[in-house]
């Protein structure tokens, strides 16, 4: 960016020492396995009239709680409706919830519109794109935080390392600097706060927008190499993003970017790290480390279940839908379906993979930014592989255990390594 361009300032919270963090987790719960409950019911039936936030805590959701709720389970069920854009659409699911997060996001959008502004968007985020930030953006982000405690011999690989790596990515993106950075990471989590009833979800979904109105102003008067530059010129059919779904995407990247990033390095380190011998494996044959992250987005992705509105009355698995009804799809239950994988509770990044995964869900809404989850993942992961030798669990501290109904992650991975 030039260096005549002057970075707008983020407003902090009106409350400057509330706790995103700690609001975000207790809004998440705490709940150790949603995966045999999820698997008794899917035996019992693909569609259950039930919501599925409802199975796990009795937290109520301020946003969409009040609807008519359904739960999908299994694979072909899940697929199904991730596939009938006719019959299960976006706005009416996502405006109550991500509508009100993020604003005009595609996520919140159907049919020719969403198609319109997709197109856009995939043209920024292509793999040839996404895989030449490898090197100048995510590789020195990686080691930044490494550098932070690869002379100690010990770490917390969520508090010190995944749970900033992909905000810090995106932060690098906009050449946001660390003044900035902390402040970011607080609102960007807190966005989400409003399905909790907090009213600092909709005051981090302002600021962010205030921010980012300024800044699109700037870098339109002065262009430069940043993702904000890029996406507000990019065109495809002679088509640009209008300023709202512009911002609106970049209050989305901040979070989903950051947020199922982070979590599902988080769940791949714990896999790795808890079966013995199976780390070093990778280690000494990085070949594995794409089927292994794959495996990770399997067996435990950062998401368990997702929403679709039933705009029609559908057939699901022999079960009518109503009209009218929010669907609870479940992501979870779609990849441990024992008919699609075998031995499906077990993690295994040799098993041959003969069906894809619902990790970033499926149909026109399949998820935009997945490649750049993928070479993110790719790259923190080699980082660890090269930087952090004779890496292992901590045995005098606590072993991680991902946790969560519907975002999954550990808290906390304790680890040993020899220092630098």
């Amino acid at each position: 960016m030039s260096d005549t361009l002057e970075l707008p300032r983020l407003e902090d919270f009106s409350d400057p020492a509330f706790d995103a963090f700690a609001a975000e987790r207790a809004s998440r719960g705490d709940y150790p396995d949603p995966y045999p409950l999820i698997e008794q019911l899917r035996q019992q039936g693909a569609v259950h009239h039930v919501q599925y936030r409802s199975l796990f805590t009795d937290r109520p959701d301020a946003q969409v709680g009040h609807m008519d709720h359904w739960t999908v389970f299994g694979y072909d069920a899940c697929n199904q409706i991730l596939m009938d854009h006719e019959n299960f659409t976006n706005w009416e699911a996502f405006q109550h919830n991500l509508g009100v997060s993020f604003g005009r996001t595609i996520t919140c959008m159907d049919g020719a519109e969403h198609a319109r502004f997709r197109k856009v968007l995939q043209k920024a985020l292509l793999p040839n794109v996404v895989s030449k930030w490898g090197d100048s953006l995510v590789a020195p982000v990686m080691d930044k935080l490494l550098g932070k405690f690869i002379g100690q011999g010990h770490a917390d690989l969520v508090e010190d390392y995944t749970h900033h790596f992909p905000f810090q990515i995106v932060y690098a993106m906009l050449h946001i600097g660390d003044d900035q950075a902390a402040v970011f990471h607080k609102l960007a989590v807190a966005q989400l706060l409003s399905a909790a009833g907090l009213p600092q979800g909709a005051e981090a979904t302002r600021k962010l927008g205030d921010f980012f109105k300024v800044y699109l102003q700037k870098v339109r008067a002065n262009p430069s190499d940043d993702l904000m530059s890029y996406l507000s010129t990019v065109e495809v059919d002679g088509e640009r993003l209008e300023d709202e779904v512009l911002i609106a995407f970049m209050r989305q990247l901040l979070n989903a970017g950051g947020d199922t990033t982070y979590r599902a390095t988080s769940v791949l380190l714990t896999c790795l790290l808890k079966e013995p011998g199976l780390y070093q494996q990778v280690q000494e044959d990085r070949s594995l480390l794409g089927s292994a992250i794959e495996e990770a987005l399997r067996w435990d992705g950062p998401v368990t279940s997702t929403f679709r509105f039933c705009k029609n009355a559908t057939s699901v698995q022999g079960t009518i839908i109503p009209a009218g009804a929010m669907v609870n799809v479940c992501l979870g239950s779609a990849n441990r379906d024992p008919g699609k994988y075998e031995n499906p509770d077990r993690f295994d990044i040799f098993r041959k993979r003969t069906v894809r995964h619902l990790a970033f869900a499926g149909g026109p809404h399949l998820c935009v930014g997945q490649h750049l989850a993928r070479v993110e993942m790719h790259r923190a992961m080699g980082a660890i592989l090269d930087n952090l030798h004779n890496l292992r669990l901590d045995p005098d501290r606590p072993a991680p255990v991902i946790i969560g109904h519907l975002l999954r992650a550990p808290d906390h991975i304790h680890v040993k390594f020899d220092p630098a």
